[in-house]
């Protein structure tokens, strides 16, 4: 009897760990600068602003989009024209970056 007790109590601890373990990834945090897509079983439900983001366990899934506009310097070049003229260009490159992980 008092194996079988033991036996029981490994199991609910283990139970219980792995409940913890669920319940502590139904909480997710989005940065001011990201935004989160919600899906619930494959389809679109909700898009979530910044702060404290609660998902219903295997239910839902979120992608983190992030807003941030990334400026990349090009360094400058010398190109020649049609007419033989000589240039040098200068160019910045603004992007979203989209998808965050």
């Amino acid at each position: 009897m008092d194996a079988l007790a033991g036996v029981f109590f490994v199991f609910a601890g283990i139970l219980g760990f792995i409940l913890f373990i669920i319940i502590l990834r139904a909480f997710r945090v989005l940065n001011e600068y990201e935004r989160g897509v919600i899906f619930r079983l494959g389809k679109f439900s909700a898009v979530k602003g910044p702060g404290l983001i609660i998902l219903i366990p295997i239910m839902d899934k979120m992608v983190k989009l992030s807003l941030r506009t990334i400026a990349l310097d090009v360094p400058p070049q010398d190109i020649i024209t049609k007419d033989n003229v000589s240039v040098k260009v200068n160019a910045v490159v603004y992007f979203r970056s989209g998808r965050s992980e």
